[in-house]
């Protein structure tokens, strides 16, 4: 293995850390907040924006972003993807630690199984013609990512909407986010093309704030933040923040390697290894869901909003 691939791995791991660890203090920050009303962003934002412990669990999560727009500058999205993806382990570990909430068998095998993705996809790692792609087509990053966002939207609120179990909102504010955080990968992916393709502070802050990708990063980041703060707030974060992680980063794997014209590696034996990663981590988020949906749930004044709806029975 090069040790480019062997850099990119640790970066990658990297940010997937200090992002899950950011997750974990902000669901802890939460859980001392009243509930929020996503019909009062300016309020929702305001209360988050005051809570320090919030705050710090925000400052960790945007250094795994710093980390994974790094990192996608060297490395393929097929690599990269599904090392972020393992942070679905750190999550369901951490949820069972530090916030108390019950790691079952399944979750238990589901770490299991993120931990032999990660392996499968560092031995897949170094092979010549698996590089990293920095350019995509407009029209076809508009036509991929603008029905994404909208899906995720609206998957994502429904729970706002109707009176679902609460680990069943927990699943649609998991695929919601998640797609959401998936076209938000697509824009860092297209933002490190202008790391790559210009010199100079002056010319890459130039390129950044004139890049359309800036701003579709931004949106869908802060759309997916605020359904996220709900989530966390009256879902599992061991049933939302896996169903979130491994839908958004089996999206970003199957629309980013397509959109900037990455290689899978040639060698049918590393091919193999790399797909098997991709199989693994898409296997966790079904098994999940199933149990998610499936698993009792305290009921459906849990969620933020349905509190009214209840007393109206």
């Amino acid at each position: 293995m090069i040790a480019s691939s062997y850099t990119g791995i640790a970066l990658a791991l990297l940010a997937a850390t200090a992002y899950n660890v950011g997750l974990i203090q902000e669901k802890r920050a939460l859980g001392r907040m009243p509930a929020l009303d996503l019909h009062r962003v300016p309020r929702v934002i305001a209360s988050l924006l005051a809570d320090p412990a919030w705050l710090a669990g925000f400052a960790l999560m945007l250094l795994g972003l710093a980390c994974q727009i790094v990192v996608l500058t060297f490395e393929p999205v097929s690599v990269v993807q599904p090392v972020l993806a393992s942070g679905v382990a750190l999550v369901l570990v951490l949820s069972r630690l530090v916030l108390r909430e019950r790691l079952g068998a399944v979750e238990f095998w589901c770490v299991a199984a993120m931990a032999v993705s990660v392996i499968l996809l560092a031995a897949s790692a170094g092979q010549a013609g698996g590089g990293a792609g920095h350019h995509a087509n407009p029209g076809w990053m508009a036509a991929v990512a603008i029905p994404s966002a909208v899906i995720g939207l609206l998957v994502g609120a429904s729970p706002l909407r109707r009176r679902p179990r609460v680990l069943s909102a927990g699943v649609c504010f998991g695929v919601g986010t998640g797609l959401l955080y998936g076209v938000a990968a697509l824009a860092i992916k297209g933002l490190s093309g202008i790391l790559v393709g210009h010199h100079g502070d002056v010319r890459i802050v130039t390129g950044i704030v004139s890049s359309p990708y800036l701003y579709v990063l931004v949106g869908c980041s802060a759309a997916a933040m605020l359904l996220y703060q709900v989530a966390l707030q009256s879902c599992r974060a061991s049933i939302v923040v896996p169903v979130s992680n491994v839908t958004g980063s089996m999206y970003f794997i199957i629309a980013g390697t397509w959109l900037f014209h990455e290689h899978l590696p040639a060698s049918p034996a590393k091919l193999g290894l790399r797909l098997a990663a991709i199989v693994v981590a898409g296997f966790v988020l079904v098994t999940l869901s199933r149990q998610a949906t499936e698993e009792p749930g305290p009921g459906p004044a849990a969620v933020p909003g349905f509190v009214a709806d209840q007393g109206r029975q």
